[in-house]
């Protein structure tokens, strides 16, 4: 089976480089299953309805989610209802939304977790290391495939994290940093692997933002506002093939010139 698991989509800039790219990429690979992160797809924080129907339409199957994922307030008021937006698992219990589902496609089941890490990002999480062994109980014997999008800001905890759940899960791929990773791999017992797919927006851009805001942070150490940045477009994804006999990997990126 094939999976595409695609870079955070970074605003308006995001959607359209994904309605640019995704379709060549469909033609080329064709994948059976698509997951990507939209936590900053709605004005580069948060998710709308409007926006999350606008992913959905291009034949996205899961979207998965960050920190950000209740910075519009709406997305409390739909994401009960909407089985294929999925927030962090281990957020606390009583946060609205769900942390994983499975999915059926090409009459397999898929399980997708989402799952947050806890180094630097000040959000109070309960351990994901030990979340996914909750999950893992709970979906191993029903799920064919099992894939995670791991979001967090230390590459060393999304690599413990990888080498942790290693013959377990089918696919780890990491968010949120928004800048892709050089590391793909098929580790020891045949988890396929990366720590940072990267991002699907600016090209010329920080982290998908303006680049003047950030540069003016960093200089002055004054809170700035953060504006999508615009221009030319870049679509990062990762792309795993599994079988019964092997497993192949691809680190995609497209980009206009």
């Amino acid at each position: 089976m094939r999976f595409l698991c695609i870079g955070d989509i970074i605003g308006r800039t995001g959607r359209n480089a994904l309605k640019r790219f995704l379709p060549q990429v469909k033609d080329f690979y064709k994948p059976d299953f698509i997951i990507l992160n939209g936590e900053n797809a709605a004005g580069g924080f948060g998710i709308t309805k409007k926006v999350f129907d606008e992913l959905i339409s291009l034949g996205i199957d899961v979207i998965t989610s960050g920190n950000h994922i209740f910075d519009k307030k709406e997305v409390a008021e739909f994401i009960d209802k909407e089985s294929r937006l999925l927030r962090p698992a281990n957020y606390p219990p009583q946060a609205v939304g769900r942390g994983y589902g499975i999915y059926e496609k090409e009459g397999k089941k898929i399980a997708v977790i989402n799952l947050m890490g806890r180094a630097f990002m000040g959000v109070p999480l309960d351990c994901p290391f030990r979340k996914f062994d909750q999950i893992y109980e709970d979906v191993k014997e029903t799920a064919d495939y099992i894939i995670v999008d791991f979001h967090a800001e230390a590459t060393s905890e999304k690599t413990a994290f990888g080498f942790y759940v290693d013959g377990r899960a089918d696919i780890v791929f990491g968010t949120h940093s928004h800048v892709a990773t050089a590391d793909e791999m098929i580790l020891p017992n045949g988890t396929a692997y990366i720590t940072d797919v990267g991002l699907t927006g600016a090209k010329y851009s920080v982290i998908g933002m303006k680049i003047e805001e950030p540069i003016q942070k960093f200089i002055a150490g004054m809170p700035v506002k953060y504006e999508v940045a615009k221009g030319k477009m870049i679509f990062q994804a990762f792309y795993v093939e599994k079988s019964e006999q092997e497993t192949n990997i691809k680190r995609i990126k497209l980009e206009e010139e």
